[in-house]
């Protein structure tokens, strides 16, 4: 199918992209290249330098002989989002393009002023163009569990039904936001929601744990094709960032006690989810909802695994315990469903002892890139 996928100079986006056109599908991109500017601005630039869209295409296009689209635009422009629909008419479109940074959000007003700006505008945009150009569209929409928060309840997989009084209905699960960013995610989220309601759109929404990992099996043969990796305390996810601390030797900075527990999985999990997604798309009218996790693990538990990781290397990583910049439970009852991917065939891969080591050789190549002072937080929710 014709695939647009927004964001797809990200961290996601462009594995993605590269999956897609290696299974036949014809890709377009967009991003406006935030990500890029932000590391530059803040300077905490990725692991691995990486090269820009128009340079990855060709590389791409060099290496697999397929072709992807690319267009750097900006999604809050009505304009610019009208055209790509007119001249590439998805048949299924991926919203990667919001800020992804729970910690950039909570920066500063501006940093929240551009994340509520960008993440809403961008899908409202995104709303209509799909109802005025392609309203048989798709849309995959990269949502979050951290919608959710960490009720004392089991967390359901989009809806809850509810008792009152005798009488039964069935709503979408209540969510408790734990960041600006999470926030818009669940704004986000409210907003297709409702347009599924009016317009008979067609969404799904991916409520993704954080992503470990770095190579992909379109990545393995060409560096210059490898994804993002961030490893500071601004856009770094907490597994990367334990990596990188075990192969630079420094600590393995726990926030807190550590037992915040979220679900994770492997990138390339990401990529088979979102397929799936396309592959079997939600009816006309159908607001569905995905848990898009593999395993929970606790912050500690992670920092064990990637502890004994490293001393297959010789690597001695020291768990250090800081003060928590966020406001969340540190101990709290967690037990979400997902079994909506599973069922649309998901295989999912497991963190395993061996993955961590391959990981950190990888991180160990280019160890002479990883800057020590990025590892600490900088932003605090007080």
């Amino acid at each position: 199918m014709r695939v647009l996928i927004l964001g797809g100079d990200g961290y996601l986006g462009w594995p993605t992209a590269m999956h897609l056109s290696a299974r036949g599908h014809e890709v377009a991109v967009v991003d406006n290249y935030f990500r890029r500017q932000a590391c530059h601005a803040l300077n905490c630039e990725p692991l691995i330098p990486v090269p820009n869209l128009h340079q990855r295409r060709r590389r791409w296009e060099e290496t697999w002989g397929r072709k992807i689209r690319v267009d750097i635009g900006d999604l809050c422009d009505y304009n610019f989002v009208s055209r790509v629909f007119r001249e590439f008419s998805p048949e299924g479109v991926v919203h990667y393009a919001e800020q992804p940074s729970a910690p950039y959000s909570m920066m500063d007003r501006q940093a929240a002023v551009f994340t509520l700006t960008n993440n809403l505008v961008s899908t409202c945009n995104l709303i209509h163009a799909v109802r005025e150009f392609q309203p048989q569209c798709h849309i995959v929409k990269l949502g979050t569990m951290g919608v959710y928060g960490t009720p004392n309840i089991d967390i359901e997989e989009g809806y809850l039904e509810v008792e009152h009084k005798g009488r039964r209905h069935r709503f979408l699960y209540p969510k408790e936001p734990g960041s600006l960013y999470h926030l818009t995610k669940a704004q986000d989220g409210d907003l297709l929601f409702f347009y599924c309601r009016m317009w008979d759109l067609r969404v799904t929404d991916l409520n993704q744990g954080p992503v470990y990992g770095m190579l992909t099996p379109e990545s393995r043969t060409d560096e210059g094709l490898t994804s993002f990796f961030n490893y500071d305390a601004i856009f770094g996810t907490v597994l990367n960032r334990f990596l990188v601390q075990a192969a630079a030797g420094a600590p393995l900075t726990v926030y807190g006690e550590g037992g915040q527990t979220r679900g994770y999985l492997d990138l390339r999990d990401t990529l088979a989810c979102v397929e799936l997604t396309l592959l079997h798309p939600a009816e006309a009218g159908q607001y569905r909802v995905f848990n898009q996790f593999v395993e929970t693990f606790s912050v500690m538990d992670l920092a064990l695994r990637v502890q004994e990781a490293g001393q297959e290397l010789g690597l001695s990583a020291e768990i250090v315990k800081i003060p928590n910049p966020r406001r969340e439970a540190e101990s709290h009852y967690y037990n979400p469903a997902h079994t909506g991917l599973l069922d649309l065939g998901l295989t999912p891969h497991y963190l395993t002892r061996a993955g961590l080591v391959e990981m950190l050789q990888l991180v160990r190549r280019h160890q002479e890139r990883i800057d020590t002072s990025l590892l600490m937080p900088t932003v605090t929710w007080r």
